[in-house]
């Protein structure tokens, strides 16, 4: 019998390493994965048979990737003509753009039309929040006044207090005939069960999921995930920032509490290429499954009266531009909006994110600012929600240190803000972390602000929060115990994957 188990397994083995070879093969040839991710895959598969069989079919294939595209290219010409005559617009005498921004701070915008399709937009109200309780009070007081529609796509909802507030004020709205569609993505929003949603699919609400099977055989990746944080109310109001929706963001989880994230709610103009972008989003999520299709009608892109942005408590006339980035696009624009501003900087650079984990070209260019003296800081969380990401973070931060780049650790909860403030003149607040996975597996989206009022409310919330933090050094590294330290270099061999 043993005799018969052994052969039995033998063979098992072998059909493993065949599979392995073929996924290897696949890496190497036909998913032309960057070398760092190419390299780190074929480590996972060669030293990890078994493991790296299953974490390559649940974490690194991309055979839709080449679907998006097509889906994209398609949805994108419905919106492209808008965009071209926005960015005409841009030039023209009743909305002339010179003296609203510098050289510098334009060619960076055209850059952005230009690889993004992100219009400049100058009509706009922004309002910053760092604190989850007034973002959702905001967000729910939208919501109970909305008039004709709400468009929301969130990462994660969670079935709890302020998930069921929400989706109650959700409801109300769509019982009162107000058009309301929620996209969630199909892994961060797996929590609530069916009862959850019934109340507000009864009223009229529609739902969408982003990829939603998990363990299947058509998508059985936890890659590619609709990562965005975005709510339009009737076309004039939007938010857009790192805030999910559950109670841990609102600091109601004792174990991450208090928790600092960023959002911004912008009126004007801006949440027309919000209201895109959601549309965009809910016709691929139903792409897959016949569901509805949203047109573009003039309902859903209101023109904004004078009196709309006098709502905020921002500045006028904001330049804004939303920036969309994902394994839908060529490029990575998302990363390419923080390479410029960090290029562009003259005096200093503020960066916020839960997860540092950047190619060379974002340290090239952080190492470049800091040897130019320019005053470049890194806040990062004091404990790690994550924990191979968060060791592989200051294995890249170590690499900084020589080139005079500050960090630190917020100590005084759980940071989890997406932010860049360079100069007091120019800051991006949105979804994306400063890691692969932001740049490339995920759906993200941003909103750069070319606005001083904005961008030194920013950095002044950055410096009162150094008040909470601990300074990372060299020494404290190095003075970490030496199992750290081994994490520290495996999860640094692995950050490509994470």
């Amino acid at each position: 019998m043993s005799g018969i188990l052994s052969l039995i397994w033998e063979f098992l083995f072998q059909i493993i390493i065949v599979v392995n070879i073929c996924f290897a093969l696949i890496v190497v040839f036909l998913e032309r994965k960057n070398p760092s991710a190419t390299v780190a895959w074929l480590m996972a598969l060669i030293f990890l048979p078994v493991v790296g069989f299953v974490l390559y079919l649940f974490v690194g294939q991309s055979f839709y990737r080449e679907r998006m595209f097509k889906v994209k290219k398609e949805q994108d010409q419905k919106f492209i003509a808008f965009i071209e005559s926005q960015k005409k617009d841009l030039f023209t005498d009743e909305r002339p753009i010179s003296g609203t921004l510098s050289d510098s701070y334009k060619r960076m915008a055209l850059m952005l039309m230009e690889n993004n399709l992100s219009a400049l937009t100058i009509n706009n109200d922004v309002k910053v929040y760092v604190d989850g309780n007034e973002k959702f009070a905001a967000l729910i007081e939208a919501i109970k006044g909305a008039k004709d529609h709400i468009h929301m796509e969130y990462y994660i909802l969670k079935d709890d207090e302020i998930g069921r507030e929400v989706f109650a004020a959700l409801t109300e709205r769509a019982k009162a005939g107000v058009e309301v569609r929620f996209l969630g993505d199909g892994l961060g929003c797996a929590g609530p069960k069916k009862a959850f949603y019934k109340p507000f699919l009864d009223a009229g609400g529609k739902l969408a999921f982003f990829f939603p099977s998990l363990i299947s055989i058509r998508h059985p990746r936890l890659n590619y995930r609709n990562h965005r944080k975005i709510a339009v109310i009737d076309g004039k109001t939007g938010f857009i920032g790192g805030f999910n929706i559950g109670d841990d963001y609102l600091s109601r989880i004792p174990e991450w509490a208090p928790w600092r994230d960023t959002a911004v709610r912008i009126i004007g103009d801006s949440v027309i290429l919000m209201q895109i972008r959601f549309f965009l989003d809910w016709n691929y999520a139903n792409s897959e499954n016949s569901g509805e299709q949203v047109e573009f009608l003039e309902r859903y892109f209101p023109k904004l009266e004078e009196s709309d942005g006098k709502e905020g408590t921002g500045i006028r006339s904001l330049p804004v531009q939303i920036v969309s980035g994902g394994p839908d696009t060529y490029w990575n624009p998302v990363k390419e909006s923080y390479l410029k501003m960090i290029t562009l900087a003259k005096e200093s650079v503020y960066i916020q994110t839960p997860y540092f984990i950047p190619d060379m070209s974002i340290i090239d260019a952080l190492r470049m600012a800091a040897l130019s003296g320019i005053d470049v800081k890194i806040m990062i969380p004091s404990k790690p929600d994550h924990m191979f990401v968060y060791w592989a973070g200051y294995s890249f931060i170590e690499q900084l240190f020589d080139a005079g780049v500050k960090a630190y650790t917020y100590t005084d909860g759980f940071i989890h803000a997406k932010t860049i403030v360079v100069d007091g003149e120019v800051a991006s607040v949105g979804s994306a972390n400063w890691d692969v996975r932001s740049f490339r597996l995920n759906f993200e989206t941003n909103a750069v602000m070319y606005d001083s009022g904005v961008a030194e409310e920013l950095k002044s919330y950055f410096i009162r929060d150094l008040d909470d933090c601990e300074e990372l050094t060299p020494e404290r590294i190095r003075n970490l115990p030496a199992i750290i330290r081994v994490k520290l270099s495996i999860s640094r061999l692995f950050s490509p994957l994470l």
